[in-house]
């Protein structure tokens, strides 16, 4: 997508819409033009026999079906579905554990043209640096990345100590960039409720800078989502149920209905359903594809091709992914095939699988059945690789030292909605013994900026592990964190990470079972997405062995999410146990001796 001029003051080129004026009258041929396909109207809805003639970016004429063969290349699409490309609304290169160019070489071919990365993993991890690599990267890609400026370097001040901390004056200076798109999603949604002078601050910048500020609104309802919304925030991902999504709809807020909880677009399907009508304000987006799915499935086109199965029409899930999603981030040159408007095209076979058999973007053919015809460059990581400021580990590390005989101690129960509970225990040997049913946890700060020695707490309704797992991909502040039934594990495990530059490791009987190293900040790997998507599998397999799931929220997935502190309820971090909602730390769970 390389041009003179940023988008989208590129489409302005008085000699490009000179030319695709002259071949729209006719008096002009067209660069390319698209044949015997079926236009599906992302305004009215309807399916419509057209041919779109292009002119460099252009999109220079929507006209009747064979009124027009002058052209220097024509693409004969029959039996084929013409959309806009898809536009993916909020999502994080990092989950899917590669490097933009390797994230654009598996979607692009699949009809997705454009995402909007919040890249607040990187910022986390390396801060302003890890924004600037991450525009660096995305430059000269067949994928259009709409950057976002990170809102919570870290997600809980004062509770967690990520890599850097991004105040109000960072977030000016990113905003002022003209690769930066909107705010990131704002997750310190008390604070903002509150008014507390950081985050208030935080978003007057991104209304100041006349960009998106996005939210991420988990569970709020009634007073607390008026508020939040009055502070200037715009949109929301975290719908946990139909009725949320009811609610936020009718106050406003852009939808961001993401892929990433399946278990929860069925009944936001119905809901729609039941309404009769789209929305202008419902959009799509992937939020986290881990590596496997994105290898398999794809990114927004699996999003897609889901719901439409779930029973939305297809029509609506389209309009959703480009027309909605272009007019959320003010891009009027995307979303819509009309004279006039950015050639990003794609012709789907048909409208239940949505492959892909020719996409473009930006007037160029950048794919064809699903093959993309040039490699991206890819942005190695440098200096990145060495985020690791953490030594080897021992056992002890991962106890608590006692002196009393029998303790009350403060357990985090549940995962993803925690709560605050408690549990007594004895000491053998001056050290803690988990309470009954337990599975430890251990944060340990890896940046640099702390002591590198594990804070530790008690899980509880998370199962019986019979084993250990590390990661350093750790929402949001992507400190190492190690779960297990037994230090031995845990130790194995996080030393293995440690060693590997960062990653994730899973261990049992004191072996490594299973290991992916990703050694740029501790989040992506340089390999090709096939091996990285192989290795994840297979660690995925591996935890199977350790714990027994159970859907929808004791998860896999729950493990990366077990440290976002700026959710309500109990939160471990390197500081200790946090809640943002009382302000609450508790740099030790032991809470009283039992006489």
């Amino acid at each position: 997508m390389t041009c003179n001029k940023p988008e989208p003051s590129d489409l302005a080129d008085p000699a490009l819409r000179l030319r695709a004026t002259a071949a729209a009258r006719g008096d002009a041929a067209f660069d390319t033009l698209i044949i015997n396909a079926t236009l599906i109207d992302m305004v009215t809805g309807e399916h419509r026999l057209a041919d779109v003639g292009l002119v460099g970016a252009l999109i220079a004429s929507v006209h009747p079906q064979g009124s027009r063969t002058d052209a220097a290349h024509i693409i004969d699409a029959t039996g084929g579905f013409l959309s806009p490309g898809l536009i993916d609304t909020h999502m994080h290169v990092e989950s899917s554990m590669v490097t933009p160019a390797t994230y654009a070489q598996a979607v692009v071919a699949r009809g997705v043209t454009t995402v909007v990365w919040d890249p607040h993993e990187f910022g986390n991890v390396h801060g302003v640096e890890g924004v600037d690599w991450a525009i660096q990267a995305t430059r000269d890609l067949p994928l259009r990345f709409i950057v976002l400026a990170p809102s919570c370097v870290p997600s809980a001040p004062g509770l967690e100590l990520a890599g850097a901390d991004f105040d109000a004056t960072v977030l000016q200076e990113l905003l002022a960039r003209p690769e930066i798109g909107g705010i990131a999603e704002v997750m310190t949604m008390r604070n903002v409720i509150n008014g507390e002078p950081r985050m208030s601050a935080i978003v007057h910048a991104g209304l100041a800078a006349q960009k998106p500020v996005c939210g991420h609104a988990r569970s709020l309802t009634g007073a607390d989502l008026m508020a939040f919304m009055a502070a200037g925030i715009t949109s929301d991902h975290e719908l946990v149920s139909g009725t949320d999504l009811m609610e936020k709809l009718r106050a406003g807020l852009t939808i961001e209905m993401r892929g990433s909880h399946d278990h929860l677009l069925p009944e936001f399907v119905a809901e729609l359903n039941r309404l009769g009508h789209l929305p202008q304000t419902v959009t799509l987006c992937t939020d986290d594809v881990f590596p496997d799915d994105l290898h398999q499935a794809g990114g927004l086109d699996d999003v897609v091709r889901r719901i439409v199965r779930y029973g939305m029409k297809a029509e609506w899930a389209l309009q959703a992914a480009t027309l909605n999603a272009a007019r959320r981030f003010n891009r009027d040159d995307l979303g819509l095939i009309a004279a006039g408007r950015r050639a990003d095209i794609v012709i789907f076979d048909n409208l239940s699988d949505f492959k892909a058999s020719h996409v473009f973007a930006n007037g160029e053919l950048v794919a064809s059945k699903g093959v993309l015809h040039h490699a991206p460059h890819n942005t190695f990581g440098g200096a990145f690789t060495r985020s690791m400021k953490i030594s080897a580990l021992e056992e002890d590390d991962f106890r608590i030292a006692s002196s009393a005989k029998k303790l009350c101690v403060a357990t985090i129960d549940r995962p993803r909605f925690t709560r605050w509970g408690e549990a007594e225990t004895t000491v053998e040997n001056g050290f803690v013994v988990p309470p009954e049913g337990s599975t430890l946890i251990a944060v340990a700060h890896r940046h640099g900026r702390a002591l590198a020695k594990p804070k530790i707490g008690y899980l509880r309704e998370w199962g019986a592990w019979h084993g250990a797992f590390a990661t350093t991909v750790a929402h949001d502040s992507h400190n190492l964190t190690v779960f297990g039934g037994n230090e031995r594990d845990m130790a194995v495990a996080a030393n293995a990470v440690i060693a590997a530059g960062g990653g994730m490791a899973v261990a049992t009987n004191g072996v490594v079972t299973a290991l992916l190293p990703l050694p740029v900040s501790g989040l992506v790997s340089e390999a090709a997405l096939c091996d990285v998507a192989e290795q994840f599998a297979h660690l995925r397999s591996a935890m199977d062995d350790v714990v027994e799931w159970q859907p929808p929220y004791l998860i896999f997935k729950a493990c990366f999410g077990a440290t976002l502190a700026c959710n309500a309820g109990p939160h471990q971090t390197d500081q200790g146990i946090s809640d943002v909602g009382t302000g609450q730390l508790l740099v030790s769970p032991i809470l009283k001796s039992v006489e």
